[in-house]
């Protein structure tokens, strides 16, 4: 009989491979892994206690705010706040990142990023969504407030990235720099338990992911991208959770785009809350991760909060196929 392996377990036995380790990335991976579950516990009968819909207002970067998200979002804060080890949270859903009070005796090292509830307007249809999270060191004094330069940290500096899929079963799929792996939660226990061991992405895939409604929208080189992937006969599936779309290619392979349009020209997606952690994840998996403009997503500057980027991840050889469409067909590249 195989021996059921929680994610407190894998934490806990992970952290014992390294000398150094002092635990306290394990307890914040740990808060994380509860507020997924209090999220997932509201999440399947939102329907039932009034928490569906617009909650009439908009986030920073103008969507409109569903009341999961604002819940999703206050139970992240929350639960980050019980170990002591996260000094501070910058959220999609926040204008501004918030300072977490101090624990007697603790001096918080890290800081999380979080999209509490990606693609929050699929709750209504029944649609799956997801959370997503990055978490960096900080690099202001721990004695001393949390500071805007602990968050705008390059994605080459996170030192563990995760993301929480609320579907037909509850995943949680995270990584701390050596590998990815895959926790199904259970449940008959309320346990997150190993079900994806060291993750590792095809090659490639039969399934391209876009937005294909903006088509006229987008820059050539990526309409004769789109085009060729359609030639190919390869399957479009778009879910418009990002965490869903890139849950299917991370298991069979594919591409995820999101380039940017006429609207947003510097593209839609979050650098900080959705790219970068989706990035890190991506790489760590054995895929590749760029902008439309050829640039590594996790070496982009971070000049602010709420900043934006166009992404294309996915299979190492279909983002390298895409590659060559862009540098034969764009007039700015190279």
């Amino acid at each position: 009989m195989t021996k059921i392996v929680t994610l407190d377990e894998f934490i806990i036995t992970s952290q014992k491979k390294y000398n150094d380790a002092t635990g306290s990335l394990t307890r914040l991976l740990r808060d994380i892994g509860l507020a997924a579950k209090i999220v997932n516990r509201e999440v399947n009968k939102a329907g039932l206690v009034n928490i569906l819909g617009l909650d009439g207002s908009e986030n920073i970067t103008g969507d409109e705010v569903q009341k999961l998200d604002i819940y999703a979002n206050e139970k992240m804060i929350e639960c980050l706040g019980y170990s002591g080890e996260c000094c501070g949270i910058a959220s999609e859903e926040l204008e501004e990142f918030i300072e977490l009070p101090p624990v007697p005796s603790k001096k918080a090292e890290y800081v999380v990023v979080t999209d509490p509830l990606d693609g929050s307007s699929n709750i209504d249809v029944n649609v799956s969504v997801g959370t997503i999270f990055g978490i960096y060191k900080r690099l202001s004094d721990p004695s001393g407030p949390v500071q805007s330069e602990d968050f705008l940290q390059k994605g080459t500096e996170m030192v563990a990235a995760g993301y929480v899929l609320y579907g037909t079963s509850t995943i949680l799929v995270y990584t701390t720099g050596n590998g990815v792996n895959g926790f199904t939660l259970d449940p008959t226990i309320g346990e997150f338990c190993l079900s994806h061991k060291d993750i590792k992405m095809p090659n490639s895939g039969n399934y391209y992911s876009v937005n294909q409604g903006y088509y006229l929208k987008f820059d050539l080189e990526m309409r004769r991208y789109i085009d060729h992937c359609s030639d190919l006969n390869l399957r479009l599936r778009y879910i418009g959770s990002m965490v869903s779309d890139i849950h299917r290619i991370m298991f069979q392979g594919g591409i995820f785009l999101y380039p940017n349009t006429r609207k947003y020209p510097q593209g839609k997606l979050r650098l900080l809350y959705e790219c970068n952690p989706m990035a890190m994840i991506i790489e760590q998996a054995g895929g590749r991760a760029v902008t439309a403009t050829l640039e590594r997503v996790l070496d982009l500057e971070v000049k602010s909060l709420h900043q934006k980027a166009t992404i294309v991840m996915g299979s190492p050889d279909m983002v390298d196929e895409m590659i060559r469409f862009v540098e034969k067909y764009s007039a700015t590249v190279g």
